[in-house]
């Protein structure tokens, strides 16, 4: 549960954008997404192998 403290006399639209932002960082609708089917810990290894793949790809490339 996430809890924003709202200043006496803050605008709402402040406060709003707080909870944003905290949602974002604990990544809450991200994790919601990934638990609405089972991934078998082989496939998520073997995604997380080819991410890491291709960001040192992107790295290589930037640095030539």
């Amino acid at each position: 549960m996430l809890i924003i403290e709202v200043k006496p006399g803050e605008n709402i639209d402040r406060a709003l954008k707080k909870f944003k932002n905290k949602v974002r960082k604990v990544k809450q609708v991200q994790q919601l997404r990934e638990n609405q089917h089972f991934t078998k810990k082989s496939v998520a290894r073997r995604e997380e192998i080819g991410k890491a793949k291709y960001i040192q790809h992107l790295k290589d490339t930037l640095q030539d």
